[in-house]
């Protein structure tokens, strides 16, 4: 029996990689802030539509306290992580110097500090059980850089670094640690953009068309069935855009 954990899993590439995952395995738990009601509404239709448990958790992914928490109840309940999907993230458009402190801490706090709040959390039972997958989801930024994108460029950079540190760390304990670095994916997050700057944004990806969240999550499905010989990659899905 195994338990995949997924991280801002309300919406966009987290929501769908919910569901791709509940196909697979025999438990899903899944986190966000949920301010919207959202989550619940994704371990509802889990709930409705397959075999696999749901257990959703509201709070915040940025706060050590409550992810270990959840991962403590997790234990309890018979469902030590075995597959962890660190998606949770956000994004800042815009000038660099127009960004306050508070901004750019909370764009560090949820996007890489989260990532350090579950790997602490789940690494210590993946060890024990000599098996275990982590997955954080980056982006080309972190490979190349985004203009009016400094913040978040930053930490998905960060997160591509320590992916390779980490997965020469666990490998000797037969943990694969792998991260993604999408391109443009049709979410929530570029909602900011226009219809006319999306379809400029797709003249210039040579599939010319954004990434569906469901094509986003059967990658991420395709990762995690991977041998643990697969380790420390960072695996572009951009459509040849980078």
């Amino acid at each position: 029996m195994k338990t995949a954990l997924i991280t801002g899993a309300s919406r966009g590439i987290g929501e769908a990689a919910a569901y791709q995952l509940a196909k697979e395995y025999d438990c899903v738990a899944i986190m966000s802030r949920n301010t919207d009601g959202k989550l619940n509404a994704v371990a509802n239709q889990i709930h409705t539509t397959t075999n696999c448990e749901c257990i959703p958790f509201t709070g915040d992914v940025s706060d050590f306290a409550f992810v270990e928490e959840c991962v403590r109840s997790l234990v309890a309940s018979g469902h030590p992580v075995d597959i962890l999907v660190n998606n949770a993230g956000i994004s800042l458009v815009g000038l660099f110097q127009d960004m306050t402190p508070e901004e750019f801490d909370r764009i560090l706090r949820i996007n890489v500090t989260s990532v350090y709040n579950t790997c602490h959390a789940v690494i210590p039972d993946m060890v024990r059980n000599q098996y275990g997958r982590i997955l954080n989801i980056s982006s080309v930024w972190g490979l190349v850089g985004a203009s009016c994108e400094v913040a978040y460029s930053a930490t998905k950079g960060a997160i591509n670094s320590l992916t390779m540190a980490l997965a020469k760390e666990l490998a000797p304990s037969h943990i694969a640690v792998n991260a993604i670095a999408f391109g443009a994916v049709d979410t929530t997050m570029n909602g900011h953009l226009s219809v006319e700057e999306k379809k400029t944004l797709c003249e210039e990806i040579p599939a010319e068309k954004m990434a569906a969240p469901e094509e986003a999550a059967a990658c991420i499905s395709h990762i995690l069935a991977m041998p643990d010989y697969m380790t420390g990659e960072i695996l572009k899905f951009d459509g040849g855009w980078i």
